[in-house]
């Protein structure tokens, strides 16, 4: 888990560098020449969908997903596994079913040869992606639900896997 985690954080870490470079380049470009960077949209935008994406399993992996847990001190340890477990096949499945979708569109996106409109990027390597990230957080999720334990309050991978070690 912690290469799936540090490779995600690279990727995550090069998609908001290369956001934040071409936002202050087309910026500077702008204000001092009067022109803009061709494209410079498109590029941000498939950062920010790299950027997402990829986050959505580190986010899981870390267990940082907003949580409602008023009633956790009340509950017996036994309950509270038993609702980690449930809401994680929740969304494993939710998860699953977004991959679905997403695959088709980006089976269509290949078969139609979409491309973004100024610089042509095919757009379909980038639903592809999305939808591995997807299979991969819902891989996540089903591990949690797998290994959620009565003995602990970690409910997270990282936290799993260094109970384990």
């Amino acid at each position: 888990m912690k290469q799936i985690e540090r490779v995600l954080g690279v990727v995550a870490a090069i998609a908001l560098f290369g956001m934040m470079a071409i936002t202050f380049a087309d910026v500077i470009g702008r204000k001092l020449v009067g022109t803009s960077i061709t494209g410079s949209v498109e590029i941000t935008e498939l950062l920010m969908l790299v950027l997402i994406f990829v986050a959505i399993p580190l986010t899981s992996l870390h267990g940082e997903h907003i949580v409602f847990d008023l009633l956790d001190p009340l509950l017996p340890r036994g309950v509270k596994t038993l609702q980690h477990r449930l809401a994680n096949l929740v969304c494993t499945s939710v998860l699953i079913g977004a991959a679905w979708l997403v695959w088709g569109r980006a089976q269509r996106s290949a078969e139609y040869g979409d491309t973004t409109a100024q610089l042509g990027i095919g757009l379909a390597n980038f639903y592809f992606l999305t939808a591995a990230l997807l299979v991969l957080c819902a891989v996540m999720h089903l591990t949690l639900a797998v290994r959620a334990s009565p003995d602990s309050d970690q409910f997270h991978l990282l936290a799993a896997e260094s109970k384990d070690d």
